[in-house]
């Protein structure tokens, strides 16, 4: 029945309202049907505004949903669906009201809401009260379409999933497929990683306006319908920049970690159960992993990681070449009790599939190469395109037995990951095109330049040309050697000069080189047996004890003004080893460096024959340039 505004008293006056039952509006706008469905427990609670523009709803909570009279087509009071179809690939209706009518601008605080959901007969319809807010970091500071945290006031479930009060939905606007998360987590179902995200897709109108195609999925949390650890045991940390000591200072859930120095944010134990030693404890929990990593002990690895679970997690990351890795952002680990560290749940993927960062403010351009790696062709020695990944993720390709286990697990999933999680993802795909929730998404949010269907395509091929690639590349990734190393032995040095200048700080011509030919000589080795994948090259200190490594290269140093290495901010000069073992870049830091000369000592490192073959090499820097006289 469609209401003239004049009339609607008079019909609301005849409606009755029983158990079992909910009034739904009706609308047509934007070329959709929309149907929202609103609980109200009598008809004294359905009213009209003095003005007669403006039908209203009384639900719980002392809130009042209103709906635009000249919106409707018509209200219907209509008994529940006792069945569910349960298709989870149809998309949605979700009708958000705040409680003062007012936008979502806030990512730090909730605002009251009414929220109304649509199951289409697929699954029960939901009406109730809760909290929305912003959430996410670039893509809520950056995009104009914003995605919300959304947490109801009772634990409820959502279009099928598990009960719960928190829930995400995803703006994906990055992604002009709104597949790229969804194709992801259709993976981890596939190879089983646990608490893998499910997806459901809902047009989301706020306040009235309608908002969009989102993907509605669960908060990363610990819960028991979510990361099911244990309450008492449980923890649940995110390898995370933003949320990390150094984006996140003042927050008390964050540390660096012990080994790698990772920033990790403690999830679970959260606020409740939070104690002044809880992140020493997580720490202390970690580092014992980090050192059996450090170590490459793998049978200690084995009792402390879940080892299947990080292969499939790795596999996924660079199968999909989500850079975030590197950084990390969102990288999820969770243990329970006395039990091993588990990866996942999976999170975050729009920034993979060779998204293009020069233009990432306003850009929409992915799928460019589908060959370039995060962690390498040779992931122990990082020499993919982010080679700063955290060795955490890295040094177990050092031990053999992980080198197998990588490899097997790939060639078990290789010929029909992609296609049956291609399939899933087309599923919903047809009932984004059959609603019309594709056209209105464009319509809402243009894109210049880009099509549904087009960028679907690439995307395809895309997934394709990068699984022949990611195939070859797992299989050719060398066998380490794990013959036992009982003694090293010094071969000898080699003297080397550069001269940098100052002006150039960090962006200099000049190259550290050395000759492959006289290391392996002084090695007693002929060039053909030495295999680069096992050859290491380590700073020393003036003692000719080993130091570490915190430049962004796979191999380096930054070293002080006694030639000892260390960290940036004591730095003077740096030496970066990327894929080249024989050319190596060098700068220095200006602002620290006012010297005229350096020397510094790195060392090559080579496993044969159960000894550890060491080469010293001397680098003298002349540093030239230096005008100011300090």
């Amino acid at each position: 029945m469609r209401f003239g505004s004049l009339c609607l008293l008079l019909v609301l006056a005849v409606l009755p309202v029983a158990a079992q039952q909910r009034a739904h509006i009706y609308m047509s706008q934007l070329g959709g049907q929309w149907n929202f469905p609103v609980a109200a427990d009598s008809i004294v609670d359905i009213t009209v505004d003095d003005d007669l523009r403006t039908l209203q709803f009384n639900v719980t909570g002392d809130m009042t949903v209103p709906f635009a009279i000249g919106q409707i087509d018509s209200l219907k009071i209509e008994d529940e669906p006792l069945t569910e179809t349960k298709d989870p690939y149809q998309v949605f209706q979700l009708f958000v009201t705040t409680a003062d009518g007012r936008d979502i601008t806030s990512r730090d605080y909730y605002t009251d809401c009414h929220v109304s959901l649509n199951g289409q007969g697929s699954f029960s319809n939901l009406s109730l009260n809760g909290q929305i807010r912003g959430r996410g970091n670039s893509s809520f500071l950056w995009y104009d379409k914003k995605p919300y945290r959304l947490k109801l006031n009772e634990k409820h479930k959502m279009l099928g999933l598990d009960k719960a009060k928190s829930w995400v939905l995803l703006a994906n606007y990055r992604d002009v497929t709104d597949l790229m998360n969804t194709f992801v987590f259709e993976m981890g179902h596939y190879v089983g990683l646990p608490y893998t995200n499910h997806t459901r897709y809902v047009e989301l109108f706020v306040n009235g306006d309608y908002r969009g195609l989102y993907q509605l999925t669960e908060q990363v949390q610990q819960n028991s319908n979510r990361v099911a650890v244990s309450k008492d045991r449980g923890i649940l940390i995110s390898l995370d920049v933003d949320d990390g000591p150094a984006e996140s200072p003042y927050a008390q859930d964050n540390f660096w970690s012990e080994v790698y120095r990772m920033p990790v944010c403690v999830k679970y134990p959260d606020d409740e159960r939070f104690t002044p030693n809880t992140v020493d404890s997580v720490r202390a929990v970690l580092a014992e992993l980090e050192q059996a990593i450090k170590a490459k002990d793998y049978q200690q690895v084995e009792q402390l990681l879940d080892i299947p679970s990080f292969i499939k997690y790795l596999q996924i990351q660079e199968f999909i070449y989500n850079v975030e890795l590197s950084a990390p952002r969102s990288i999820f680990m969770h243990k329970d009790g006395d039990g091993p560290w588990v990866m996942g749940p999976l999170w975050d993927f729009d920034a993979g599939y060779d998204f293009d960062w020069g233009d990432m403010y306003t850009g929409h351009n992915f799928f460019a190469n589908a060959t370039e790696t995060v962690m390498g062709t040779n992931p122990l020695k990082r020499n993919g395109n982010y080679n700063y990944v955290p060795q955490f993720f890295t040094d177990l390709f050092g031990c053999k037995e992980f080198v197998e286990a990588y490899k097997a697990q790939w060639k078990a999933v290789k010929d029909d990951i992609l296609t049956h999680c291609w399939a899933e993802c087309m599923k919903y795909v047809e009932q984004m095109r059959q609603s019309g929730a594709v056209d209105r998404e464009f319509s809402r949010w243009p894109l210049r330049g880009k099509t549904f269907d087009g960028e679907l395509e690439k995307m395809h091929t895309w997934l394709k040309n990068r699984l022949t690639h990611i195939s070859y590349l797992i299989a050719a990734i060398p066998e380490p050697d794990d013959t036992p190393v009982t003694e090293g032995k010094l071969c000898g040095t080699v003297n080397t000069s550069v001269t940098m200048d100052w002006n150039r700080g960090y962006d200099q011509d000049s190259k550290v080189r050395v000759s492959r030919q006289r290391v392996c000589s002084l090695m007693g080795l002929s060039e053909s047996e030495l295999q680069e994948a096992n050859l290491s090259i380590v700073p020393l200190n003036t003692d000719g004890s080993e130091g570490e490594n915190h430049t962004n290269g796979v191999f380096g140093g930054w070293f002080d003004e006694d030639g000892n290495p260390g960290y940036f901010n004591d730095g003077h000069v740096y030496i970066e080893v990327f894929q080249d073992l024989w050319n190596w870049n060098c700068g220095l830091y200006q602002w620290n460096c006012w010297d005229d000369a350096h020397t510094v000592t790195m060392q090559y490192q080579y496993p044969h024959d159960g000894t550890l073959l060491k080469v010293n090499v001397k680098v003298s820097f002349t540093i030239t340039g230096n005008d100011w006289g300090w």
